[in-house]
């Protein structure tokens, strides 16, 4: 009976939707009387409001969703839908103080003359807009009314100057900052929770282990992650776009003419580009590239767009006076003395110096004359046409309507998933032939043509959290939450261009002249929703596209993961066998310029650890080669292990799902069996389910062939060899590295040591002449300073003792003065041979740990190198098969 609530909900769900009714109120409408309905039928015909749930009760499904909302979006650390509001504001603030025209006017002067120029002109803009506005259909309004004029006055063909302006315009959805980009970041953070369940679980089960290497472990996302990695997919949109028009310009020409400007090249056209495209790129660059640079995150960079908005729209509107420009000028300036400021005094409040005060005054008055330019620009946007009340307005009414849309969501995923919505789409996914690539497929199809009839935003709150989890839980294609999210936003591009419910569609038909036809703008959508189909597919089979940029930035910003970190290390020593191969002689030629370097001067002890250290950083290249034997063995034996290990895996997790059915029709059987009045019918025809699942079970576990356990021992031996070896090589380089650390260490504390001589030498006088907890005090500070100075246990050791002495009831001064002159004596002897090793064996020491810490040293450096993050990231981007180790 479950199933037949499921699609009261659906159906509900769906005729609300095509009937025009809010979305808002359609989502948990739909969720609350499908509930309710479930419930009283319980009541009415079972006898238990329950009974037609999978579990749980109506009250429990309802309280659900908000309950979820509320731990979601209640949490500080989820602060990620802070930035959907101050996006909006940007958006609609410089749609109002018309950028757009400036633009549109501007490109089209600049490319008409080409062929297919205003198109291109068109498709360029779009871009800007999309990195500036974002907001679909003011963009497509704004190019309808300005751009398709002139196009269709210079001949262009209707259905290609309509799908031009139509394309470009959903360019904000792909092309951050963008608030779909948002949404599904913030939607795929939980599916990535989810996700990392399933697979600990399915680890658990495969291998019987209840702890999973982090490797293993899905990564979530975030809003900045995102936008950078749908950077350069969106940018091969604009460039797929350009190339259509160009070839429609060449094969038909007369479909795309070009236009001739009939002003001048002169100064004052460069000067009229350079003011209508300087504003948008600079904020392009101060938002997009203060996320990518890592200096603000996504939230504080929607706070500097929304202000740069606000200045924009403060000249723009105000222009032809002469004091146009002056907030936009007060306000470049303040920020040129900011950045100035900033440069020469750290001014974070957490390591602010007593020497800062200058800094921090200077820094007072650049953020006040920023602020008078902000208020002086919203001063004038408020006055023009009440301009700044609309925005704000209009940014209100936006932003509630995607909070309660997302409250709505989260009800109906509630009700999906209290009637077993979640493990229907889970079993059918799963039951799939061919993997995740064809649940992939499936998934984006049904997201597809989902575009045709329902908008980006319900698709991405409800289809996304429900299929999310179950496709980055593969560990075969082990796609990264980022790849899957743009991908996902790609596709809900489409929505806005497929008839018969596109918005662009919509959007532009309202303005376009009755000369253009509906079913033109139709035709004229078509070979761009192919395009972006094609850009889908670019970016599927190239990952890369999308996880290069955020891995790069992640791994070379100042928070960056160090070498050491787990999940970094297939990668790091991928990057360093290679520079072995290369290098190996140069090393190696290295490590015995060390060995034949004089260290007598070094206690016996350090002369050991030293020989010992050279000796591993030599058998470094012996255990790389082990390591590649290791790797062959279990590539080689790969091939013919995997198709078994797929086929069994496979029977085993039919086995579990049928063995968790059989187990809950036991408890329904028992259930009711205890009832007052038992339905035989119900016990019966549970009795024959159990059996011929028990049956179905059996004959799964004949399946598995007899070979299985002795080839699965085989591939598990392989593994752990490869696995030994790593760490093996792990070992030896961190001990081989970590004695260079800790050698130099102690040599060159050798003056900060000789400086201690004189407070350790007066302790004597201080032991025999003052009281005992003087002394101990004084000893205790000493200790406390040869703390500071590495490698001088044996002398503190000493001090302890001596402290210890003149301690308690009866205080021994004399031998606390015998240990005294111990510990002196080692001190004297300890300060003789590092002034000594500081001269004879520190400068080769130097240059031995420059010349190995970027590669026998790279784990226990603190941050990778410029070209280790571009091949560590290169590594990283890629998406790796861990099925077999699940």
């Amino acid at each position: 009976m479950e199933l037949v609530f499921l699609a009261i909900l659906l159906l509900m769900m769906v005729i609300a939707l095509s009937s025009g009714f809010p979305v808002a109120f359609s989502l948990p409408g739909a969720a609350i009387l499908s509930i309710g309905l479930a419930a009283l039928c319980g009541y009415l015909f079972a006898g238990d409001s329950s009974s037609y749930f999978v579990e749980g009760g109506a009250l429990q499904w309802l309280n659900a969703g908000i309950t979820n909302f509320r731990s979601l979006y209640w949490d500080v650390e989820r602060d990620t839908l802070i930035a959907v509001p101050l996006f909006i504001f940007m958006g609609i603030m410089l749609q109002r103080s018309k950028i757009a025209e400036d633009l549109l006017i501007a490109m089209a002067q600049m490319f008409g003359p080409i062929p297919g120029g205003l198109g291109i002109s068109v498709v360029l803009v779009g871009a800007l807009l999309a990195a500036t506005t974002g907001i679909v259909g003011a963009t497509v309004i704004a190019m309808g009314l300005i751009s398709l004029p002139a196009m269709l006055k210079n001949n262009y063909s209707k259905p290609l100057a309509t799908g031009t302006i139509c394309a470009s315009g959903t360019l904000g959805q792909i092309i951050p900052p963008s608030i779909v980009l948002i949404i599904l970041a913030d939607q795929l953070t939980s599916a990535s929770d989810q996700a990392s369940t399933i697979r600990k679980a399915a680890y658990k089960a495969a291998t019987g282990e209840f702890s999973m290497p982090s490797i293993l472990d899905v990564t979530s996302t975030s809003a900045g992650e995102m936008f950078m990695g749908a950077l350069v997919p969106g940018l091969v949109l604009v460039g797929l776009y350009i190339l259509y028009i160009l070839f429609v310009a060449i094969v038909k020409p007369g479909s795309a003419p070009p236009v001739r400007y009939d002003g001048k090249y002169d100064k004052k056209f460069f000067a009229t580009i350079f003011m209508a495209l300087t504003p948008p790129l600079t904020l392009i660059l101060l938002v997009l590239g203060s996320i990518i640079m890592g200096v603000a995150t996504v939230n504080q960079a929607g706070s500097v767009g929304a202000v740069g908005a606000i200045i924009m729209g403060g000249y723009r509107l105000y222009e032809g006076k002469k004091s146009t420009y002056y907030p936009a000028i007060l306000a470049i300036c303040s920020t040129i003395i900011l950045g100035i400021i900033l440069s020469f005094f750290d001014l974070n409040i957490k390591s602010i110096k007593p020497g800062d005060g200058i800094g921090i005054f200077m820094a007072s008055i650049a953020v006040a004359m920023l602020l008078i330019a902000v208020i002086w620009s919203a001063r004038r946007v408020y006055k023009i046409d009440n301009i700044l009340n609309d925005v704000m307005v209009e940014t209100s009414k936006t932003t509630c309507m995607v909070f309660i849309i997302l409250i709505g969501a989260a009800m109906l995923t509630s009700a999906f998933r209290g009637f077993g919505g979640e493990e229907l789409v889970k079993h059918f996914l799963t039951s799939l032939t061919g993997g995740f690539w064809v649940q992939f497929m499936v998934v984006m199809a049904v997201m597809f043509v989902l575009g045709f009839f329902i908008d980006f935003l319900e698709i991405a709150v409800v289809v996304v959290p429900i299929v999310a989890p179950i496709l980055l839980a593969d560990p075969g294609a082990n796609v990264t939450a980022v790849w899957l999210g743009v991908m996902v936003g790609l596709n809900l591009q489409t929505s806005f261009l497929t008839p018969p419910f596109g918005f662009a569609l919509f959007y532009l038909r309202g303005v376009a002249p009755a000369i253009v036809k509906t079913m033109q703008i139709y035709r004229g959508a078509i070979p761009y929703i192919g395009l972006q189909l094609v850009a889908l597919v670019i970016v599927a089979v190239s990952p890369s596209m999308v996880n290069f940029l955020p891995k790069y930035v992640s791994l070379s910003s100042e928070t960056a993961p160090p070498p050491i970190n787990p999940r970094m290390q297939f990668c790091i020593e991928k990057y360093l066998f290679d520079y072995y191969d290369d290098q190996e002689e140069q090393l190696q030629g290295h490590i015995k310029t060390m060995g034949a370097v004089d260290i007598s001067s070094l206690p016996v002890k350090l002369q050991k650890e030293l020989k010992k250290s050279l000796e591993q950083a030599l058998n470094t290249f012996d255990l790389v080669e082990k390591i590649h034997a290791a790797e062959a063995g279990l590539a080689a034996y790969s091939p013919e292990y995997r198709p078994h290990h797929e086929f069994v895996r496979s029977l085993q997790t039919k086995i579990r799902n049928i063995k968790l059915e059989v187990e809950e029709l036991k408890k329904n059987w028992t259930r009711v069996s205890r009832s007052d009045s038992p339905d035989k019918e119900f016990l019966s025809l549970t009795e024959a389910t159990i059996k011929k699942n028990e049956a179905a079970m059996a004959d799964f576990q004949d399946q598995i062939p007899e070979t299985w356990s002795g080839m699965h021992k085989r591939y598990v031996e392989l593994e752990k060899a490869e696995k030994k070896a790593r760490q093996n090589y792990r070992n030896n380089v961190d001990q081989a590295y970590e004695t260079i650390q800790e050698l130099q260490k102690v040599i060159l504390g050798a003056d900060e040591l000789a400086s201690l001589g004189q407070k350790l030498t007066a302790l004597e006088a201080v032991i025999v002449n003052e009281p005992a907890k003087v002394a101990m005090d004084r000893i205790k500070e000493s200790e406390r300073a040869l703390g500071k100075v590495a490698g001088t246990s044996a002398i503190k050791s000493k001090l302890y003792k001596a402290r210890r002495a003149v301690k308690g009831k009866k205080p021994n001064p004399e031998e606390a003065v015998l240990l005294l002159k111990e510990g002196l004596k080692l001190y004297a002897a300890e300060v003789d041979w590092r002034r000594r090793a500081a001269a004879e064996v520190a400068p080769a020491l130097l240059a031995y740990d420059n010349a190995i810490k970027d590669s026998i040293g790279l784990r226990l450096q603190r941050r990778l190198t410029s070209d280790q993050v571009t091949s560590v990231a290169r590594c990283q981007s890629i998406h790796r098969d861990y099925s077999l180790q699940f």
